[in-house]
């Protein structure tokens, strides 16, 4: 259950800069599952996960209780580093998003 729920026009679009502006899609090497990604500096990187996409990576599926909140896919972190290493990703913040 959301502990925030906005209402207003500017904190919608606080909430959607914040989530997912300038996210970038990338497909695991492996299982082919689709996140959006967005790298604010060398060291951060946020990961959305669908909920189609945590379904079809089987390396979640197989932990029991599902997803924890802070523990990946090993495949992958491994596929977003080749998409930053490629150019696929951009890194850097704009605007603070």
């Amino acid at each position: 259950m959301p502990s925030f729920v906005p209402l207003s026009p500017e904190t919608l679009e606080d909430q959607r800069l914040y989530t997912s502006a300038r996210l970038t899609e990338v497909a695991c090497l492996d299982c082919l599952a689709k996140v959006g990604v967005k790298k604010n500096s060398e060291h951060h990187t946020s990961i959305q996960w669908s909920t189609e996409a945590r379904v079809h990576c089987p390396e979640l599926n197989r932990r029991a209780g599902g997803r924890e909140s802070h523990v990946g896919c090993p495949r992958m972190l491994a596929s977003i580093e080749t998409a930053v290493r490629e150019g696929a990703v951009p890194i850097g913040a704009e605007d603070g998003y």
